[in-house]
């Protein structure tokens, strides 16, 4: 049984400018950018903290601890999938992306890895909302990075 139907261009196109609109925040550490992207009760895994409920506790303790010590952050824009219920009103978005991660020493490190979001929004054509996110590097990946940038 088949139940996942082909997203429109539109709705596809939607969820690649999400993608596209938080990797600028993130390339430009740009934290109050980010938070119309995400709903207010947004709920999601992360890095330091098993489950993180609520936008502002999610940019506290994972953006402020991720974003700063990366550099390049872009996803692999081709690669973006979605999932879209029948009625366009929910979603869930695939995509892997690439970052600099830095060693302790400086040292620059590839950083690949890939983020899975569930998104809504309460009209057809509307932007896209996360209401939740995963992200997660790839195998091997060091699990920290320790750059020191404020933007690109």
């Amino acid at each position: 049984m088949r139940l996942i139907s082909t997203p429109t261009a539109d709705d596809i196109e939607g969820v690649r400018r999400w993608f596209e609109r938080l990797s600028d925040c993130v390339r430009t550490v740009d934290y109050e950018a980010a938070y119309p992207l995400f709903a207010d009760d947004l709920v999601a895994f992360g890095t330091f903290s098993d489950f993180l409920s609520e936008r502002s506790a999610v940019a506290q303790e994972q953006w402020r601890n991720v974003w700063p010590t990366i550099r390049g952050f872009r996803w692999r824009r081709e690669g973006i999938r979605a999932v879209v219920s029948p009625d366009r009103l929910s979603a869930v978005g695939l995509a892997v992306f690439d970052s600099d991660g830095f060693t302790e020493d400086g040292t620059r490190f590839d950083r690949p890895g890939r983020a899975t979001v569930a998104f809504a929004r309460k009209a057809v054509g509307d932007d896209w909302v996360a209401l939740h996110t995963h992200m997660s590097l790839f195998r091997g990946t060091p699990s920290r990075s320790f750059g020191r940038f404020s933007g690109p």
